[in-house]
């Protein structure tokens, strides 16, 4: 997890290079998740595993292509409440 917040990211919302905020433990309606948030536009990314009530953690991989190799994205993708 320190790889999303002590790593400036590019934002896939806002297109700003940030440094990620991780808030632990938060509730959605299917259980919890550890997200990462932009501090400039405050957009939520689940980085435990896809959720529909946060952004995809996928979405920010097209402006940092090194952010997740093949093994953690297969990973991030294996479980999944979206469905």
């Amino acid at each position: 997890m320190s790889k999303f917040t002590r790593t400036t990211i590019c934002c896939s919302s806002c297109n700003k290079q940030v440094t990620f905020e991780l808030i632990e433990d938060i509730e959605c309606d299917w259980g919890s998740h550890d997200v990462i948030q932009c501090p400039n536009c405050q957009e939520l990314f689940s980085i435990d595993m896809p959720c529909q009530a946060f952004s995809d953690l996928t979405l920010l991989i097209p402006n940092n292509p090194g952010l997740l190799d093949e093994s953690e994205k297969i990973q991030y993708l294996k479980e999944s409440h979206l469905f």
